[in-house]
């Protein structure tokens, strides 16, 4: 029931552009004084240690944050980004790899706060254990969608909901639009971010089948594919989700994009793309 660990691919290439992503939106949130709400609906265990036993086994970090690690040329979402995680870090030493909670903790305001959801008890612990009694954290151990339907509309009025989970399961692409939809249902002013894989164009071309026959509004896609989505099994690329992007976020994403793939494939990346799903 809980067999996914991320630790095997904490701060691959797939890390790298989501979080980066999830840095551009709530730096965008930062930009008025008034408080907002952050829900992570697939916490995991927050923190990785990349000279761990599975972080170590596939190396994948090293085509991902490692590709970064020691570049200067940073825009301005990427710095803060690495900053972050440098944060974490004796100097000049990559180490600890911060997921999606701990990213999100580290660029909340006083009056923010976060809604962590973990439902695999291992990492509950682990998640909870790294915030301690951290009084802007809440961290539950339930199912992340769920918890869409327990949370939503947060107090605040404002804020990100983040869905990012696993895809062990068959069905996994369409729980993650009802869950979108769900959500969304809920509260429709606010900003979501859903993370795909992208694994074959078939997949890719069904979540996008699914998402337009929703009730949907302004739902811009955001990927960057490394590898032609034609071998089955690989990860080819990543995608995110967006509804109701923030002001000027299409255009961070157009002048990012480009910079993401010539970091992460030297050699010659596969392409980028942002368009507008449901305008």
């Amino acid at each position: 029931m809980f067999g996914y660990r991320h630790g095997f691919h904490a701060g691959n290439f797939a890390d790298v552009v989501k979080h980066t992503l999830l840095v551009l939106l709530i730096e965008a949130l930062r930009r008025k004084e008034s408080p907002f709400c952050i829900l992570d609906t697939h916490a995991a265990r927050g923190l990785y240690d990349l000279r761990g036993e599975q972080a170590q086994k596939r190396r994948e970090y090293e085509a991902g944050i490692g590709r970064l690690w020691q570049r200067t040329d940073l825009p301005p979402p990427v710095a803060t980004y690495l900053a972050t995680i440098r944060a974490l870090n004796e100097p000049h030493q990559l180490r600890w790899y911060p997921g999606s909670p701990r990213l999100a903790r580290a660029l909340l305001r006083p009056q923010d706060r976060l809604i962590a959801i973990e439902r695999n008890p291992q990492e509950h612990q682990l998640l909870k254990q790294g915030f301690g009694r951290d009084r802007q954290v809440a961290i539950h151990c339930q199912d992340g969608y769920q918890g869409l339907k327990a949370f939503l509309p947060p107090k605040e009025r404002r804020g990100l909901v983040l869905i990012d989970p696993p895809y062990e399961l068959q069905d996994e692409y369409s729980q993650a639009v009802a869950g979108l939809l769900s959500g969304w249902q809920r509260w429709p002013s606010g900003l979501y971010a859903l993370w795909y894989p992208i694994l074959t164009e078939g997949l890719r071309a069904r979540l996008f089948t699914q998402l337009r026959a929703t009730a949907l509004r302004r739902v811009l896609v955001v990927e960057l594919i490394l590898q032609p989505p034609s071998v089955r099994n690989r990860l080819n690329g990543s995608g995110m989700v967006l509804v109701n992007p923030p002001f000027g976020c299409e255009q961070q994403l157009a002048e990012l994009l480009p910079w993401l793939q010539q970091a992460l494939a030297p050699a010659g990346g596969h392409s980028h793309a942002l368009q507008w799903l449901i305008p």
